[in-house]
C-alpha cells in the first residue's frame, strides 16, 4: 500500500474532542451556564459545578448514559472566604483544564439612586470573583503550561446600556481582564478568551422581555431577527476550549446575532 493511500486511512484527530479533560463552569444550575456544561460533556469532558444550588438533573442524566463526571460544589460567588474553599477542595481531588467563568448577576437602578452596596454586591460575583478563580485555577494550569479560561463578558463590555452602571462596569472590567491575563500568560501555554452574549433570553433579562418598547426597539437592531437562545453560546464556548483555538489568547468573541453590526 502506498504512503499516500496509507495516509488517507489515518483517522484525524478532531481538535473538538475533550475527552479526558475536566471543566469547571461557574452557574450551571439553568440557562447559559447549564448549556455551556452539557456541551462540555457531550464533547467529553467531565464538568464541576460551581453554584449554590444541587447538580441539574440533566447534567446527572447526562453523567450516568456517557460515563462521564458531573459533580457541583457549593459556592457563595460574593464571598472570598468560600471561592477559595471550593477551589482549594477541586483543585485537591481533580486536575481542572478548562474554566468557564459564567455566573453573574444584575441589579437595576436609575444611577443618581444607584446603592453603593448594590454597585459592590454586583462587581463582587461579575469581576473581584472572576479574577480569584483565575487565579486560583490559573496559577496550576501555568505550572503545567496548559489550560484554558472562558470568560462570560457582554454587550456591555462596549456598550453603556441604561439603569445597570454596576454590570457595565463590571462586565468591562472582564474584557480588560482577559486581555490582561492574555498578555501575562498566553507564552506560558494558558489562553484566556471572552464570550460576549449579545441579548439571550434568560431570567436576567425577562423585564427587558416583558417591556414591549424596550423589546421592540431591541429586536428591531438585532440582524438575525431574534434573541438569543441559552445553547447560542454553546458553540463558542466549546471552540475556545478546544485544541481548535491554540492561537487564539486575548479575545473577545461576540455571539450576538450581529448586535454590534448595525
Amino acid at each position: 500500500m502506498s504512503k499516500h493511500h496509507q495516509g488517507q486511512n489515518t483517522p484525524i484527530p478532531n481538535p473538538m474532542d475533550l475527552s479526558g479533560s475536566t471543566a469547571v463552569v461557574t452557574g450551571a444550575s439553568r440557562g447559559i451556564g447549564l448549556n455551556i456544561a452539557l456541551g462540555l460533556m457531550r464533547q467529553g469532558a467531565n464538568v464541576i459545578t460551581l453554584q449554590r444550588g444541587a447538580l441539574a438533573a440533566e447534567l446527572k442524566e447526562l453523567a450516568q448514559s456517557t460515563g462521564r463526571t458531573a459533580l457541583a460544589y457549593p459556592v457563595d460567588l460574593g464571598d472570598e472566604a468560600s471561592i477559595a474553599a471550593a477551589a482549594k477542595s477541586i483543585l485537591a481531588e481533580h486536575q481542572v483544564d478548562i474554566l468557564v467563568n459564567n455566573a453573574g448577576t444584575q441589579i437595576r437602578h436609575d444611577s443618581v439612586q444607584f446603592p453603593l452596596e448594590d454597585f459592590d454586591a454586583v462587581m463582587n460575583v461579575n469581576a473581584r470573583a472572576v479574577f480569584q478563580l483565575c487565579q486560583l485555577f490559573g496559577g496550576p494550569m501555568l505550572e503545567r503550561g496548559a489550560g484554558k479560561i472562558i470568560n462570560l463578558a457582554s454587550m456591555l463590555t462596549f456598550q453603556g446600556g441604561l439603569r445597570v452602571p454596576a454590570y457595565a462596569a463590571s462586565k468591562a472590567a472582564v474584557g480588560q481582564l482577559t486581555k490582561a491575563l492574555c498578555n501575562e500568560w498566553a507564552g506560558r501555554g494558558v489562553n484566556v478568551n471572552a464570550v460576549a452574549p449579545g441579548y439571550i433570553a434568560t431570567e436576567m433579562n425577562s423585564a427587558l422581555i416583558a417591556d414591549e418598547t424596550r423589546n421592540e426597539q431591541i429586536l428591531g437592531r438585532i440582524p438575525a431577527g431574534r434573541w438569543g437562545q441559552g445553547d447560542d453560546l454553546t458553540g463558542a464556548v466549546l471552540f475556545l476550549a478546544s485544541d481548535a483555538a491554540q492561537y487564539i489568547h486575548g479575545t473577545i468573541l461576540p455571539v450576538d446575532g450581529g448586535w454590534l453590526a448595525r
